[in-house]
């Protein structure tokens, strides 16, 4: 077996890089091209890929409809990065933050000729190392040198489009009882997935039987809800009533998935939080950071419950798009159990939204 990185790997290492300002090399179809993540662009790094050629910046459809630019590409748009362009403008454009203060940005030009597959393959590795979504790009005739030459993280995306698509497969770590307020017969599974992301969890609840219906719940990590009790969503108390309604039971399985955020992750979080704050909802904001309503990945809930021996569930939810995740991967889901708590004063616009532009049953 050769010691060197497999595909995952390296898609690992490409995301690590990304999040340091360091740019990747990507390879599709005979076409090479650095990228660079948006929001981890510093001025010399810049001027270094400005040497090479003329920039692009990729963005996504949802982030070119705020700033009224042409999504020649459907799901992305090409912007074409003028010779006196700065980081600061790069940044503008990426992240919205400043955007009521200053409106008028642009005006843009979207590119429609060529292959957008780089460009699309720089935002998906982006949005999967939990940053904004948005990556500049300069093709390189010499990229495949420079990858060896200035020792970059090369990926050929006809390998890694598949991988990244795929449900990332969960290994199980370690089981090791905990007793809980909830219920003293806790038990907490640690599982890692093989591309190298985070971790997530599976607290079993006394001793399930396995060829009935469990009593289950996917819960989305949020640190601000759950650790912090935060009053602008319910995740804090939906995690301690389903844990509490377990613990009546008797038995029970929560599933605590590390997609914060809706699987954009707490940095972006909290910039659809500032954002909020200017006026706009949850889903607005989202897309105005260039992300879509929800990009979590409920397959891996369903693919924990496998592994720990579970075919059907009584799923603690008001969110349909899990019972329908779940019956798609093959979990036959019983009964939907509601779970309606931790509405504020807070949160009231926040739950409206869910109920209205995502279809959650409150």
């Amino acid at each position: 077996m050769p010691l060197g990185p497999d595909i995952i790997e390296r898609l690992n290492r490409a995301r690590a890089d990304l999040r340091m300002g360091v740019p990747v090399v990507l390879t599709a179809g005979g076409e090479a091209a650095l990228a660079l993540a948006a929001e981890a662009l510093d001025p010399d790094r810049f001027a270094a890929l400005r040497a090479l050629g003329s920039l692009t910046l990729a963005i996504t459809v949802r982030r070119a409809e705020t700033l009224k630019a042409r999504a020649y590409d459907g799901d992305i748009a090409r912007l074409a990065v003028p010779d006196d362009a700065t980081p600061a403008w790069i940044a503008a454009a990426a992240d919205p933050a400043d955007d009521l203060r200053a409106p008028m940005k642009g005006p843009f030009q979207s590119l429609r000729d060529g292959d957008a597959t780089l460009a699309r393959a720089a935002i998906s590795l982006a949005k999967s190392a939990r940053l904004l979504p948005a990556a500049v790009l300069v093709p390189a005739a010499g990229a495949l040198r420079l990858a060896a030459t200035e020792n970059l993280t090369l990926i050929d995306w006809d390998k890694a489009a598949p991988e990244l698509a795929r449900a990332s497969t969960l290994h199980p770590v370690i089981a090791a009882r905990v007793p809980m307020v909830a219920a003293e017969a806790g038990r907490l599974h640690v599982f890692r997935p093989d591309d190298g992301g985070e971790e997530h969890y599976a607290i079993e609840i006394g001793r399930p039987p396995r060829d009935k219906p469990v009593l289950a719940r996917l819960h989305s990590a949020c640190f601000t809800g759950d650790l912090l009790g935060s009053l602008k969503c319910d995740c804090g108390p939906q995690l301690r009533a389903a844990l509490a309604q377990m613990g009546a039971e008797g038995a029970g399985v929560l599933l605590y998935l590390n997609q914060e955020g809706r699987g954009i992750g707490l940095a972006n979080k909290m910039r659809a939080y500032s954002l909020q704050d200017q006026g706009f909802d949850t889903v607005e904001a989202n897309h105005r950071l260039g992300f879509e309503d929800d990009e979590r990945d409920f397959r891996l809930g369903a693919g924990l419950l496998k592994q720990l021996g579970f075919s059907s569930v009584r799923l603690l939810t008001n969110n349909p798009a899990k019972i329908r995740m779940m019956e798609a991967m093959g979990i036959a889901v019983a009964e939907r159990v509601p779970l309606k708590v931790g509405q504020t004063r807070h949160n009231e616009g926040y739950l409206a939204t869910k109920a209205r532009k995502s279809g959650h049953l409150l």
